[in-house]
């Protein structure tokens, strides 16, 4: 049972096309297993259709489709993944069997997992239209726990196997979580499996210890 979803904030900003690719890609992902949020997001696309039409119609300049074209013609390409055929899709790294490959994540790149301390590992994802994206995926061992920490933008985590707690609750699959300047904590891999999530980070960590501070200075967290 999924315990911890998008707050209404986040999913109204989404449903209006507001948030960053970065969050954005959370989002989805969290949405693909989580029939509440799509329920909700369903509800508040809805309720903003029927606000433009119940809104005063209002003339636009006279240039307005001429600027719109030229934004379009001047907008970078989209790279857009291949179709998938049907069935689970499949992760391009070394993933954990019975764990499905979040199909939102199809368009990214992913490369391989790389060392981040004993029983932890990490690579960054890079959206192709987007490459300044702070898109992470952390591998963290069963007890192991990150350095303890707290943020200077919004980090966004959606937990895609395994469970941790980091003093404010247990998070665990399918579970979304929000953390902000105001979250300082030590998240803590529950015994008995690894647990692997996906974090959008808005800005650098602040780490409590000067070694932590170090390691994450080098993979750009």
């Amino acid at each position: 049972m999924i315990q911890h979803h998008p707050d209404d904030e986040l999913l109204l900003a989404h449903a209006g096309g507001h948030l960053g690719r970065g969050p954005g890609l959370l989002v989805d992902v969290h949405l693909e297993g989580c029939a509440h949020c799509r329920a909700r997001l369903h509800d508040f696309e809805a309720l903003g259709g029927a606000l433009l039409e119940a809104g005063e119609p209002a003339l636009m300049a006279p240039d307005a489709l001429a600027r719109t074209l030229a934004r379009i013609d001047d907008a970078p390409p989209i790279a857009r993944a291949a179709p998938q055929e049907p069935g689970a899709a499949v992760a391009p790294i070394d993933w954990p069997a019975g764990v499905p490959w979040p199909r939102a994540l199809q368009r990214c790149e992913v490369p391989r997992w790389r060392w981040m301390g004993p029983g932890m590992r990490w690579c960054r994802l890079t959206l192709p239209e987007q490459p300044a994206e702070r898109l992470y995926l952390l591998r963290i061992g069963p007890g192991r726990s990150l350095a303890r920490h707290t943020h200077s933008a919004t980090e966004l985590t959606q937990i895609l196997c395994g469970a941790f707690d980091d003093g404010r609750a247990v998070f665990g699959p399918g579970d979304f979580d929000s953390a902000d300047d105001q979250v300082h904590h030590q998240p803590a891999v529950l015994p008995g499996h690894e647990c692997i999530c996906l974090a959008s980070v808005g800005g650098p960590m602040r780490f409590d210890g000067r070694i932590a501070a170090f390691v994450g200075s080098l993979i750009g967290m």
